[in-house]
């Protein structure tokens, strides 16, 4: 029982995990002993970001921008040359594009699908086997999907294709849970609510009062409340649960539903 949070010596791969949730949670295993591989489009970021968190642990950064099927398979040509398993997939990279209906363009749909969906699956499909070696009935290995509670309820904000594919995020969660079971790979989702991040930095901005004052938790989400998710969903504490997803918004869902 002493162990079940215990996540040292494990191997785990974090897309988008530069800044942001991907950074709170690489940094959350970091600090608990897994060989963390961080991954972003931007290379300065990303090397900078290895580097801060290898003051608390191993962090090594391979840039790629995953909309890129080439750079993608850089990528994973890379983690199966310096590692002979991985234990943990976290698909965290993500984009929004904010315009009004009438005005909303394809360039904006495309991007956030490619990046949100797309991504996630086929990075999953090419690093299935490698997860799959380190795999057991009792230890399975871990991909966590970063998804939003705007893929379950309905956002303010007219980001049109970003709800839509973190709703596929959470559908594909599932689908893919049930198909890799057998391989012992449990595949779970987190929808995180407002957290201080770059993709909501303009919005807390204008609205940080009023969104604060609409969770119920009466605060945005912090770095621990997505670290320590991950570090459940990454632990023998969770070796039973695949095919979830959870919420992490200070009960932001409930107060939407009610307000509805």
């Amino acid at each position: 029982m002493e162990n079940l949070f215990n996540l040292k010596g494990k191997i785990a791969l974090i897309t988008g995990g530069s800044r942001g949730i991907g950074a709170m949670i690489a940094e959350g295993f970091v600090r608990n002993g897994v060989k963390t591989y961080i991954s972003s489009r931007k290379s300065e970021a990303c090397d900078k970001k290895a580097e801060e968190l290898s003051k608390f642990g191993e962090c090594i950064s391979i840039p790629a921008d995953l909309t890129d099927i080439n750079e993608m398979d850089k990528l994973v040509s890379k983690i199966k040359e310096k590692e002979t398993n991985l234990n943990i997939l976290v698909n965290n990279a993500g984009a929004a594009w904010g315009a009004s209906f009438d005005d909303f363009p394809e360039t904006g749909w495309d991007k956030v699908m490619d990046t949100n969906v797309k991504s996630v699956f086929f990075l999953t499909q090419k690093l299935a086997a490698i997860l799959e070696l380190s795999a057991s009935a009792s230890d399975p290995s871990r991909i966590i999907n970063i998804g939003s509670i705007d893929g379950i309820g309905i956002p303010r904000a007219e980001t049109y294709s970003y709800p839509a594919s973190k709703a596929a995020v959470h559908q594909l969660t599932r689908v893919l849970a049930n198909r890799l079971a057998s391989r012992n790979i449990n595949v779970n989702a987190i929808a995180p609510g407002p957290f201080q991040s770059n993709m909501m930095a303009h919005t807390l901005e204008e609205f940080g009062e009023e969104i604060k004052s609409s969770v119920p938790r009466g605060r945005i989400g912090i770095p621990e409340d997505m670290a320590g998710t991950s570090i459940f969903l990454s632990s023998r504490a969770s070796s039973y649960i695949t095919g979830s997803i959870i919420p992490v918004d200070g009960g932001s869902l409930i107060a939407r539903r009610h307000m509805e």
